[in-house]
Order: C-alpha cells, then sequence, then structure tokens
C-alpha cells in the first residue's frame, strides 16, 4: 500500500522504460486533442494508467513532462529533416527547410506551442540543438557561396524568430482566415534580409500591384464602388 502511494509499484510491475512511454504517449494525445492545457498531471496519468507520484518522480514537473513530450514529437522530425539530401543550390535549400518548419507546427500545433511558449532562457534539448544545428549547416552554405550579407548569427537568429512568429500568426488564426500566401513572403522577406536576392516572385505584377495598392486612396478620378473593386483586384495580385 505504502510503496502504491508512492507511486513505485507502477515502475517496478512494468519496467521504467514501458510506464515513461505510456505516459509520454498519453501526454502527446491529449496536447493533439486538446492543446498543452489538456496535459494536466491528473489527466495524464489518468490516461496512462499510472498514479501521479510516478510523473513526478520520472519527469520531475509539468514542465518536465512537457518538453520530454516534445523532445520526443520533435526528435523524429529533426532526424528526418537532418538526413535529407541537401538542395545544389543553398539558398533553395533554407527555402525547403522553412516550408518544412511551418509545416510541422501547423501539422502539430500542441507540440510547437510547447517548444516556442517559453520566453525565459533555458538550455535546448537535444532535438531543438540539433535542429539548430541544421540551420547553422544551411546558414553556413550560403556564406561558403558568397550570398551571405550579414553575420551567420545574425541570420540564424532572423530566420529562427521570423519563422516562429510566422507559425505563431498562423496558428493563432482560424484556418478558415489564414492567409495561404503569408508564410512565403516571410520567407522571401527573411531571404532577401540575409543575401539581399529577390525571388521572382517578389518582383513583376505583384509589386506593381502593391505600389498602386498603396497609392489608391490618392486617386480621385474613381468612383467609390469603381475604388472598392480595383482595391481588391490588386490585392489579389498582389498576394498571388
Amino acid at each position: 500500500m505504502y510503496a502504491r502511494l508512492l507511486g513505485i509499484s507502477d515502475e517496478i510491475s512494468t519496467g521504467v522504460d514501458d510506464v515513461r512511454a505510456r505516459i509520454l504517449a498519453a501526454a502527446a494525445e491529449l496536447i493533439a486533442s486538446g492543446g498543452r492545457d489538456a496535459a494536466t498531471t491528473r489527466a495524464v496519468a489518468a490516461a496512462a494508467g499510472v498514479q501521479a507520484p510516478t510523473i513526478y518522480r520520472l519527469f520531475g514537473d509539468k514542465r518536465g513532462l512537457l518538453d520530454a513530450v516534445a523532445e520526443h514529437g520533435l526528435a523524429g522530425y529533426v532526424a528526418d529533416k537532418s538526413a535529407r539530401a541537401p538542395h545544389p543550390d543553398p539558398v533553395q535549400d533554407l527555402r525547403d527547410g522553412w516550408d518544412m518548419h511551418v509545416a510541422f507546427g501547423l501539422a502539430h500545433p500542441g507540440l510547437f506551442a510547447i517548444m516556442s511558449g517559453d520566453p525565459h532562457p533555458r538550455p535546448r534539448s537535444p532535438a531543438i540543438a540539433a535542429g539548430f544545428e541544421v540551420l547553422r549547416r544551411r546558414v553556413r552554405a550560403i556564406a561558403l557561396a558568397g550570398r551571405l550579407r550579414t553575420s551567420e548569427a545574425r541570420a540564424i537568429a532572423l530566420v529562427h524568430s521570423t519563422g516562429v512568429g510566422t507559425v505563431l500568426s498562423l496558428l493563432g488564426t482560424p484556418e478558415a482566415e489564414r492567409d495561404p500566401g503569408l508564410s512565403a513572403t516571410a520567407r522571401e522577406a527573411v531571404i532577401a534580409a540575409i543575401t539581399g536576392e529577390a525571388s521572382i516572385a517578389a518582383q513583376g505584377p505583384s509589386a506593381a500591384a502593391a505600389a498602386l495598392r498603396a497609392s489608391l486612396d490618392g486617386t480621385a478620378v474613381l468612383s467609390a464602388g469603381e475604388r472598392h473593386l480595383l482595391a481588391e483586384l490588386l490585392d489579389r495580385i498582389a498576394n498571388a
């Protein structure tokens, strides 16, 4: 009875590794269905079939549990990303990495919230450190190609912070109302900032439409209806 109260029998009967895996799976499922707030210690213990003290013994506290869940979910993604053959064009390789990062965040909002929701400096987990290493290698490849126009440290910080902000902005918007071009626009703005290179998509009709849209309010030859219609059309071209 005393051992049961301490949560020790959970570990003895099935093994620490099995209990840990069961707790992580239960917490991940709760986070996936209800967000990080759904993974309370009581809810995770009930879903995993263990006593609450077992969670504290294995993970320290709820923050430790959430970190372990994020680490577990992120490890496979980072491993796949690290194993992917780089694109011959280092700038395109950075684009591809950005798109993978955004896709992962949108597909796993609960895990992404855990990874990016703590503003206080903390030691990076092995998976997050590995992810930063992938980004560092991509930026270094751009530098070695002679195409980087800022320090590697600033480029890494800019790509990371803007990427995280993009995902959080999209997650904070109802899916039906999300701007489908927001990620690509943010990505190209970052690439232009660190390389001085503008993508083809950022030039041509889109740029012209954006410039005309910005000056539309100063045009007096159109009726209110015509101005409204033209503004809608220009926004559509600028965002294409």
